[in-house]
């Protein structure tokens, strides 16, 4: 293992809009964090049932075990475009394959968490990231700080914030790096174990999104984070996720992500004989819809987001979070 390697994780990176210039507490209350998903599923014929469903205080694994329960069918049969927060009220839709089975009573699955605002019939299954996006509205609250600069900061968060991958990718403590150290070093010295595939998925992901944030967090410290360099491969700024095949990237952009991503020599091999292939993302994530309401000490954001990015990536712009929630749930 390379020195850099180490816990604690540093998750901390380099903002980009000036610094957060205020303090405030975040997800007191599940309903300080709404999400609806842009979607919008058209009634057909098929096996599948599709659900639009309202939770609060409900992750979407849960909500998919319930309704697999229910209607008597495997986990791998239920479908959705998209992971969402836990303690959050959010609306979002499932499918259910019931092929030959009888359709149950749906509205069985009403409770204080989990609510069923309509379904019907359709052709197949959902699939990740195949939803138009999600729009947020959060409510942070007991501002403190200076309110002038974080006005300058919402100001210009329409016009583009880092894209990083949230913390939550990386999972509690950074949870899914230790394990990405772990199997990596497994690699790395010939011997090998069999890992459950979600906790090898988990990892993947936390690895790929790692090593794209040290790309972007290098961007962002040269400043030159919203620029087109030499040799990018991409019409706008892009970074690496990263797997097996040629980094497409060249010149100073290559020569850049390159140093960015030396320290993690051990889980770039490692992702490359998981089978994965290269792909990029883009660097800038604009906000659609930025709004911004004081209500006293209390500060409102609304926008929407595209699939795969992370409201965390505009919150952390513009105030550092005190997360309530932490200690009421997980």
């Amino acid at each position: 293992m390379t020195e850099q390697n180490i816990q604690p994780w540093d998750l901390d990176w380099p903002r980009a809009l000036g610094g957060a210039a205020i303090r405030a507490d975040f997800r007191s209350v599940p309903e300080d964090f709404v999400v609806d998903e842009l979607a919008a599923p058209e009634p057909g014929e098929g096996e599948h049932v599709l659900l639009q469903i309202k939770k609060r205080g409900a992750n979407t694994a849960y909500v998919a075990q319930q309704l697999a329960q229910l209607a008597g069918v495997q986990s791998r049969d239920v479908g959705y475009f998209g992971l969402k927060d836990r303690h959050a009220v959010t609306t979002q839709w499932f499918s259910v394959w019931l092929a030959q089975k009888p359709e149950p009573q749906w509205r069985q699955l009403d409770s204080d968490e989990i609510t069923v605002l309509q379904h019907f019939r359709g052709p197949r299954k959902l699939r990740r990231g195949e939803h138009l996006g999600n729009r947020f509205q959060i409510r942070l609250r007991n501002v403190s700080g200076d309110r002038d600069a974080a006005e300058g900061v919402l100001r210009r968060v329409p016009e583009g914030v880092p894209n990083y991958f949230g913390e939550q990718r990386f999972g509690l403590g950074g949870g899914n790096l230790d394990l990405v150290n772990q199997l990596a070093g497994e690699q790395e010295s010939g011997k090998r174990r069999r890992t459950p595939r979600n906790q090898k998925a988990f990892a993947m992901s936390a690895a790929r999104s790692w090593l794209f944030n040290q790309v972007l967090a290098s961007r962002v410290s040269q400043g030159n984070w919203q620029q087109i360099l030499e040799g990018e491969p991409e019409d706008s700024g892009s970074g690496p996720l990263w797997g097996r095949g040629r980094n497409p990237a060249a010149d100073a952009q290559l020569a850049l992500e390159e140093a960015a991503m030396a320290p993690w020599k051990d889980w770039r091999d490692w992702l490359e004989h998981c089978g994965l292939s290269q792909e990029r993302r883009m660097l800038v994530l604009k906000p659609q819809g930025f709004q911004a309401d004081w209500e006293g000490e209390d500060l409102t954001l609304s926008f929407a987001l595209p699939p795969g990015t992370f409201a965390t990536a505009v919150l952390r712009e513009v105030a550092e979070l005190a997360n309530v929630s932490t200690s009421a749930i997980k």
